[in-house]
């Protein structure tokens, strides 16, 4: 009875407003509700139905309906997920009364910004909310845009692209920056590996289990590092849970390609065990040789295990939990060309990973919560020339500890947060000894504060003071080098944004910084032969920290039906550190000699992001970005800047199909270092397909893309490999996840 009276008031009130507050006087704290299509009328079935601020969720049934208890009376957020549709959330409050009835509305998925929030909403900033539009990879196009790698599923994100010596060692480049410039975090915790050092190793994060990734920028990032002058990549998988499930949740994937007959498994369950939740990770991936238009990639192939498990107590004061990880990956460097192994390298990998993490809520006027996080990561990278051949051993001991206290609003502040984070690594190197063992220690204290001058004007302040300890565990003297000896760096970062809304739709925002980064250690003390990189790599002791003036300036407008977004930015880096080819080979390996200096480098360029709905079935989307390098001393280009690059895409929905064409373009790059090898511009077409299907307490999602539609040959300047072969021709990828 209560789903055909909903159905009726469905159909008169169709533009219901979901965001308006629904005040409810009752004596208990019972809410019962139907789910339904906001189209037809129809009840949805299997729709996630979250109370936050509170444990509780769970399914509707076959007839749309669902009931939750709640422990007291109090202000919830009561939000609806269901794939296929937009994220609906109704604020409600809660009073005196007998029992809450209510209804969701949900619309089927097309242009939407609504997303499933994982940070403190409390929190959130207008700055927030702006980078929400712009660089966050969710739900379905998570599931459309999957790859190898985590560098291969963000390849389609504005402004980013790809450093790579295979499918396996690629990482994301960002506005031209690469390194430690563009820092990879799990669940807001640095990943430790080597990826940032060096093009031959990989990043240590198995994208196919995440829920979110997000591309942060902006002062918040300070927090994190004051090196990440390009901005933070957050892999968001909520490995340690901070809710209890109502029930079992499950979810069940696979992921397929034939360009290197690729495929993976996985598994994530999430079980109640009150007061405690449950949550256990598997997946096992494999694939052979990359296939291109001209030829197959020998030793390009890779397996990897990711094994994982996360406990957590939740309690009305928050929550604690820890995890544990651990990610092993085999995988292959090509070789066949002078300066490399005839057979190439085999790598393999391992990391192993303890998370402690505590979320308390504090009874304050003054202070919201505290944020306790602490890792402990043993990371190993080995090197074959062959079968028992060891070229190089890379050991690091990392320690990471973050302690952050956020603020409700007092005077001028709308929120903040201030804290301090220790870090100490131990680093070994084995084998072919081209860097000498070395302990560092970071010590941090920093700050970021939200100002809200006004209704229509928000302003993000932080700062970041760091003391940098790097010691050599003996004094030696290098081939190369003279005597390595210990550094000490004290920086100190400031960053500040601003956004003003210019009208309903229209906002516009400024952000400037200054970032310091230090060296690392192998930009410091290496001196010797790096095979699987193809390099003879030569540090420098004496570098300073490099210190970066950065603008960025941005206008966005977001209708019901359009957005779009045009972002200029400007950074000049003294000192900035690059490992470049001296032109000379090491005569005893054969190997290019890259020597590390520091130049005055300047960064510039633009992105332009356009959405558009066209009508309730079709959506056009597009993107382009532009990065200028110049080493200013000599006006000369900067290495490895990637040429012009955009995205276009037509897409039509119905609900719980979609069907897609996208084109991929990027413009020549002639603007080269010396010793650099200039690429041709191209074009390439691609299309995909993704279906729901809801069954019982099951839904199925399934997405089949296919790429490089035409066989084309074309070449990505960021690889160093680019010399052997080209990218991969027509590809043909399919990806299935079951939840429960």
């Amino acid at each position: 009875m209560i789903t055909s009276i909903l159905k009726i008031l469905l159909l008169i009130t169709g533009g219901i407003c979901y965001f308006n507050t629904v005040q409810i006087y009752s004596d208990s704290t019972k809410v019962i509700g139907v789910v339904a299509d906001a189209e037809d009328a129809s009840p949805l079935a299997n729709v996630l139905v979250k109370i936050s601020g509170s444990s509780q969720n769970v399914f509707t049934n076959i007839k749309g309906e669902f009931s939750i208890l709640l422990a007291e009376p109090g202000s919830y957020e009561i939000e609806a997920f269901l794939a296929g549709y937009k994220t609906t959330k109704l604020p409600v409050e809660i009073k005196q009364g007998s029992e809450i009835v209510f209804y969701i509305t949900m619309l089927p998925a097309g242009f939407s910004t609504d997303v499933i929030t994982v940070t403190d909403e409390h929190h959130r900033s207008a700055f927030d909310d702006m980078l929400e539009l712009s660089a966050v990879l969710k739900e379905k196009e998570l599931l459309r845009d999957m790859g190898q790698t985590l560098a291969m599923t963000l390849k389609n994100q504005t402004g980013i692209s790809i450093r790579s010596m295979g499918p396996a060692p690629s990482r994301p480049v960002y506005r031209g920056l690469s390194g430690d410039r563009v820092m990879v975090t799990e669940d807001g915790m640095k990943t430790i590996d080597l990826s940032a050092t060096s093009p031959d190793h990989s990043v240590t994060v198995e994208p196919f289990t995440v829920e979110r990734i997000e591309v942060q920028r902006g002062p918040k990032i300070l927090i994190k590092s004051p090196s990440a002058i390009g901005g933070v990549i957050n892999v968001i998988r909520n490995e340690i849970p901070q809710e209890v499930p109502a029930a079992i949740n499950l979810k069940l994937g696979g992921f397929g390609e034939t360009s290197n007959k690729g495929w993976l498994g996985s598994g994530v369950v999430i079980m109640p065990l009150k007061p405690f939740a449950l949550r256990l990770e598997g997946s096992f991936r494999r694939t052979s040789d990359l296939k291109t238009p001209a030829g197959t990639l020998k030793n390009s192939d890779i397996k990897t295990i990711n094994l994982a498990g996360g406990l957590s107590i939740v309690r009305k004061w928050g929550f604690a939990g820890f995890s544990i990880r651990e990610y092993q990956t085999d995988y292959g460097i090509p070789g066949g060309f002078v300066g490399a192994h005839p057979n190439g390298v085999d790598i393999s990998m391992l990391k192993r990973q303890y998370t402690f993490k505590l979320h308390y809520k504090i009874e304050s006027k003054f202070l919201d919560h505290i944020d306790l996080d602490a890792a402990r990561t043993y990371y190993k990278h080995t090197e074959y020339e062959s079968a028992n051949v060891i070229g190089a051993e890379f050991r690091i001991l990392d320690y990471n500890l973050f302690a952050n206290l956020l603020h409700n609003e007092t005077g001028i502040f709308n929120s903040g947060t201030f804290g301090v984070s220790f870090e100490t690594r131990n680093f070994n190197i084995g084998g072919y000894v081209f860097t000498p063992p070395v302990n560092s220690y970071n010590t941090a204290l920093y700050v970021s504060e939200e100002l809200r001058a006004s209704d229509d004007l928000s302003v993000e302040v932080s700062g970041r003071f760091d003391n940098n300890i790097i010691k050599p565990q003996q004094q030696v003297q290098l081939a190369n080098l003279d005597t390595v000896y210990q550094r000490k760096f004290n920086t100190f970062s400031v960053s500040a944004s601003a956004i003003y809304k210019l009208g309903k739709w229209w906002s516009a925002g400024l952000s400037l910084s200054r970032s310091s980064r230090v060296p690392t250690i192998e930009e410091l003390y290496s001196d010797g032969p790096h095979l699987a990189a193809y390099s003879y790599e030569i540090g420098n002791p004496k570098l300073d920290p490099e210190n970066a003036i950065g603008s960025e300036l941005f206008v966005y407008y977001k209708d019901d039906t359009k957005y779009a977004m045009l972002t200029s930015f400007y950074n000049e880096i003294s000192g900035y550190i690059i490992p470049r080819n001296t032109g000379i080979v090491n005569v005893a390996t054969l190997l290019p000699v890259y020597q590390t200096t520091g130049v005055n480098a300047l960064l510039a360029g633009f992105e332009a992001q356009l959405e558009l709905k066209l009508s309730k079935k079709f959506e056009f989307s597009s993107s382009l970005s532009y990065t200028y390098g110049e080493i200013k001393n000599t006006s000369s280009p900067l290495p490895q800047i990637p040429p012009m690059k955009g995205e276009s895409e037509l897409t039509f929905s119905t609900g719980r199909l979609s069907l897609g064409l996208n084109s991929e373009y990027a413009a020549a790059q002639n603007r080269l270092d010396d010793f650099e090898q200039p690429t041709g511009g191209y074009v390439i077409f691609g299309s995909f397909a993704q279906y729901t299907i809801s069954s019982g307490k099951l839904i199925h999602n399934i997405s089949i893309n296919a790429e490089n539609l035409t066989d084309k040959i074309y070449y990505n300047h960021l690889s160093r490999i680019k010399s052997i072969l080209p990218e991969p021709g027509f590809n043909l990828r399919m990806t299935y996840k079951l939840l429960y």
